[in-house]
């Protein structure tokens, strides 16, 4: 720093010279998406292109699962491809409002426009329009944000999860995601090698005799029942119509055209349950981490659950299987007594209602209560499938039947 005497002046001039930190580029607020513009094409045009990429029907059958499978998936890709082709965009990163309508962005642009025309004039009567504008605005806004919320809680009435998430974003928005070096090798290496620890603290549990074997009473499941083509229908409409990039065409266009592709899907279903085999395709999953909860460190591997996203056609397969499963289990009275989850007419609040009801039977009786509670760490990953499938031989699922459970689990 140096001081200079000016004669001109009673101050003296002062001058200096700092550093500055040279501030960091501005990140672009803008994402580049791959997507389909489904707007641009009619369910009809994609069922009649898929039709004519196909074989018929009877070449189609006489092809190996596998190869059914494939070729199915991969018309349905190609016809998608051809109609309606990938492009790129660029948006705003950030997602719009659920309750924002066409109406409101043209009134939005009203008022920007009465803004600009304020600041140039300065006219009184400019900002009497604006104001006007801006108090419509509000309300239409306030208005449109109670009847979206209105109509989506009355929907969801019936459905205590859906309610509890209602409420859970509207209290507890969650944070945006904080950036992560993490990489898929980290994540696979990582749940890999906690997988392998606690299974090898299972091989030091004392072994107890096995009650897996079939007892000659036990009723048998040897045969998966193949299905009509009206049930394969029914189950696809009822799914939830959700997408993961594994799917070939966005799954709620497929329950549309569903109708039109029934023969060949309900081909491939049959198939499965005939010859006993999963196909390879519908092995494949999308693996994401989430955070288990917003405020967690996201750069701490821990903080994370994987969650596998299917495609739409497999999980059509599994629920099919999977009512024919709870059919014979219901009937023949092979379910646990005790067992709340993924039992039909049972959840949580029955399992509560039934452990507070033995409390309460046990006080009444002057007896004394322990409870305790368990929370297993990976429980469904670290299921041993040969204990599994021999738990299964136990409830007299044999032959073809096993064989889809045991193709189902192969690979995974």
């Amino acid at each position: 720093m140096t001081v200079t005497p000016l004669h001109i002046s009673d101050h003296h001039l002062v001058s200096f010279t700092i550093t500055l930190p040279v501030l960091p580029k501005r990140i672009s607020q803008h994402l580049s998406l791959t997507r389909r513009n489904l707007h641009s094409i009619s369910p009809s045009s994609v069922a009649s292109g898929t039709l004519s990429s196909l074989p018929d029907h009877e070449s189609f059958s006489s092809l190996p699962l596998d190869s059914v499978t494939d070729t199915l998936l991969s018309s349905l890709s190609s016809t998608m491809d051809l109609l309606c082709p990938l492009s790129t965009i660029r948006r705003k990163n950030s997602s719009p409002a659920p309750w924002l309508s066409d109406v409101l962005c043209n009134n939005w642009r009203e008022l920007q426009s009465a803004v600009r025309k304020w600041k140039k004039s300065k006219l009184d009567t400019d900002l009497i329009s604006y104001r006007t504008l801006l108090s419509k605005f509000s309300l239409d806004v306030t208005s449109a944000k109670t009847s979206f919320y209105k109509e989506k809680l009355e929907t969801s009435a019936q459905h205590p999860r859906k309610l509890h998430n209602i409420f859970s974003s509207l209290l507890n928005p969650p944070a945006p995601p904080s950036p992560s070096s993490l990489t898929a090798e980290d994540f696979a290496t990582f749940y890999t090698e906690k997988i392998e620890r606690i299974c090898q603290t299972f091989t030091s549990l004392p072994t107890s005799p096995t009650s897996h074997s079939q007892h000659s009473a036990t009723p048998s499941l040897t045969q998966l029942s193949t299905v009509a083509a009206e049930e394969v229908l029914q189950i696809t409409r009822s799914c939830n119509p959700t997408t993961c990039p594994l799917d070939p065409i966005p799954s709620a266009m497929l329950q549309t055209i569903s109708p039109d592709l029934l023969p060949f899907i309900t081909t491939v279903i049959n198939g499965s349950l005939t010859f006993g085999h999963v196909p390879t395709a519908f092995k494949k999953a999308r693996v994401i981490p989430i955070l288990k909860k917003p405020a967690l460190d996201p750069s701490d591997i821990s903080n994370y659950r994987l969650v596998s996203l299917l495609s739409f056609l497999s999980k059509i397969l599994e629920r099919v299987v999977c009512n024919q499963l709870s059919d014979y289990l219901m009937q023949n009275n092979l379910h646990d007594t005790n067992q709340s989850g993924f039992k039909a007419a049972h959840s949580t609040e029955t399992a509560l209602l039934a452990v507070t009801e033995k409390l309460h039977a046990a006080r009444s009786a002057k007896l004394s209560s322990v409870l305790i509670l368990l929370d297993l760490s990976a429980a469904f990953d670290t299921v041993n499938h040969k204990t599994l499938l021999s738990t299964l031989r136990g409830l007299g699922i044999c032959g073809t039947a096993w064989e889809w459970f045991a193709s189902y689990l192969d690979g995974r």
